[in-house]
């Protein structure tokens, strides 16, 4: 089962590197039949964590996956799931 992982950690501060992140990572997703996406996009104030749902409650994004499920143990996480 393929699994794939985005820490966004690095970019938090660069808006247009997040976005080309999360396409990239959705892309990848698409390409490589994966079931799940991990994006983590840390604890902190809570705005990363906002910006990534704003970006997966997209009308064109939301059509490229199955749902989204928030991490209940951990704040700083999120899974999205695919159906191929």
């Amino acid at each position: 089962m393929v699994r794939l992982k985005l820490d966004l950690h690095d970019i938090f501060n660069k808006g247009r590197d997040i976005d080309q992140a999360l396409n990239a990572i959705m892309d990848e997703a698409e390409r490589t039949k994966a079931k799940t996406v991990e994006i983590i996009p840390g604890k902190g104030s809570g705005q990363l964590k906002k910006r990534v749902l704003r970006f997966l409650d997209r009308k064109d994004v939301k059509a490229r996956y199955h749902r989204v499920e928030k991490d209940s143990k951990n704040f700083g996480r999120l899974f999205v799931h695919f159906r191929h």
